[in-house]
C-alpha cells in the first residue's frame, strides 16, 4: 500500500499528454475530431482485460459505484437480500441500500473474511447475492463461498476493492465469482486518486453494467452516441481519461508493487517470529494469495489490544483501519445504516460478537511499498518492545 508511494514523471507525464496528444479531452467518449484517437479510458479497460486475462472490464468511477453498478448488472430489486461480511468498508452496504435491496451481514472467521457457515446460516427465500469481500488484499475462501452460492442459486460479487493483483489458488482476485470489483482509490494498490473496475467473463453482465454506469447508452455501432437508445435506466459513474491516464502507468508497476509488499510482510513476520513476538498473526486462506496489505496480529484481549496501540502513538506508528478506523469498517459501528432494518434496527450492536472478539482484540500495521530492511527491523524493535512492557 499504496500505488501513490511510487508516484514519478510517469504519471505526470501520462496525464500532460492528453493535453500536449489530443487537445485536453477530459471525457471517455466523443470529441473525435480533436482527440487524435487516444482514448485513454478504452486504453485503460484492455490492459485491465489483458492483465487478468477477462475479456470484458468496465471502468467506473470508484469501487462504490463498481458495486452499485454490478448490483444493477445481476438484477437485484427492492427487498431483495444480499449478504456481506461484518468486515468490510461501508461502501460494501452502501450500494446494497442504493439499489433498495436488504443488507445481511455475516460474521466474520479467523481470515478476517466471511465465515462461510455464517454465510449459509444467513440465506433466506429472500437471498439473491453475496459479496465476498477480499479484506486489505486476503482472498476469501472463494471455494466454499462459491459452492454454497450455487447450491442456492445465488450470484457472487466480488468486493476486491483490496485484492488487486493478489490472487486465490493462482487465479487473480476478481475473475473467480459473477462480477468482480476493483478500488484505485488513494489508499490502494494502485491509485488514480478515485476509480474503480468492473471485471466479468459474462458478456450479457457487461453490456448491463456498461449501459448502468453510463446513463443506459447502448452504444450501437450504427448510431452516434446522440442518436443511440437506452437499454435501460442508469445513472453517471464513468471514469475520465485524466484517472485512466495515470490507471494505465499504475497498473504497469503492480507487479513492483505486490512483490515489495509481500516480501516486505515477509521479512517483517520473519524477524517477529525469531524474536519470540508472542501474538498470533492472520489466518490466510491462501497465504501464497495475499497481497501482503497488512499486518495484522492478534492480542489476548480488548483491553490488551487498547494499551498495545497506546504505546505504538506514543511512538507514532500507525495503524491501518483496525482499529484507528474500525467505525467504517466494522458493522457494529453502522447505527446510520441500520436505523431503519427491521433485521437489524434494534440490536444491530451486539449480533457480531464474534467478529467482535476477533476484531477488537486485533491490530493491523501498514505495509509499505518503499519500507527498507532498516526501517521493518526498527519497527520490529519497537513491536516487541511494546510486546514485553505489556
Amino acid at each position: 500500500m499504496p500505488g501513490y508511494e511510487i508516484f514519478d514523471n510517469e504519471e505526470r507525464d501520462a496525464v500532460n499528454e492528453i493535453f500536449d496528444l489530443n487537445g485536453g479531452v477530459l471525457f471517455a467518449h466523443g470529441f473525435d475530431n480533436i482527440r487524435k484517437g487516444i482514448y485513454k479510458v478504452r486504453e485503460f479497460e484492455d490492459a485491465i482485460r489483458k492483465k487478468f486475462n477477462v475479456p470484458y472490464a468496465q471502468a467506473v468511477s470508484s469501487c462504490t459505484a463498481a458495486l452499485r453498478v454490478a448490483l444493477a448488472a445481476i438484477n437485484i430489486q427492492k427487498d431483495d437480500e444480499v449478504i456481506i461480511p461484518s468486515f468490510t468498508f461501508v461502501a460494501t452496504a452502501e450500494a446494497i441500500i442504493e439499489a433498495g435491496a436488504k443488507v445481511v451481514v455475516a460474521d466474520i472467521d479467523e481470515s478476517l473474511n466471511l465465515c462461510p457457515s455464517d454465510f449459509e446460516n444467513a440465506i433466506t427465500k429472500n437471498t439473491k447475492a453475496v459479496v465476498a469481500v477480499h479484506m486489505m488484499s486476503s482472498p476469501a475462501n472463494m471455494d466454499r463461498i462459491c459452492e454454497i452460492a450455487t447450491k442456492y442459486d445465488l450470484k457472487v460479487i466480488e468486493d476486491a476493492a483490496w485484492g488487486v493483483g493478489a490472487t486465490w489458488k493462482g487465479r487473480p482476485l476478481g475473475t473467480i465469482g459473477d462480477i468482480g470489483c476493483y478500488s484505485f482509490d488513494a489508499g490502494k494498490c494502485i491509485s488514480t486518486g478515485e476509480g474503480g473496475m468492473i471485471i466479468t467473463h459474462e458478456i450479457d453482465f457487461f453490456e448491463k453494467c456498461r449501459a448502468f454506469h453510463d446513463h443506459g447508452h447502448e452504444y450501437s455501432s450504427s448510431f452516434s452516441r446522440g442518436e443511440e437508445g437506452a437499454i435501460g435506466a442508469g445513472f453517471n459513474f464513468r471514469m475520465t481519461e485524466l484517472q485512466a491516464a495515470v490507471g494505465i502507468v499504475q497498473l504497469k508497476k503492480l507487479n513492483r508493487i505486490i512483490d515489495s509488499q509481500r516480501a516486505n510482510k515477509k521479512y517483517l513476520k520473519s524477524i517477529l517470529k525469531d524474536a519470540g513476538f508472542p501474538y498470533h498473526f492472520r489466518k490466510h486462506n491462501d497465504e501464497d494469495g495475499d497481497g501482503g496489505d497488512a499486518l495484522f496480529f492478534r492480542l489476548q484481549s480488548k483491553n490488551e489490544a487498547k494499551l498495545f496501540v497506546k504505546q505504538l502513538k506514543l511512538k507514532n506508528i500507525p495503524t491501518k483501519n483496525v482499529p484507528d478506523a474500525m467505525r467504517w469498517h466494522f458493522t457494529k459501528y453502522w447505527k446510520h445504516i441500520f436505523e431503519k432494518s427491521d433485521l437489524y434496527n434494534s440490536n444491530y450492536g451486539i449480533v457480531w460478537k464474534k467478529s467482535a472478539d476477533i476484531l477488537e482484540s486485533s491490530i493491523a500495521l501498514p505495509i509499505l511499498i518503499n519500507s527498507t530492511k532498516e526501517d521493518l527491523d526498527i519497527l520490529s524493535e519497537n513491536l516487541i518492545k511494546i510486546s514485553k512492557k505489556i
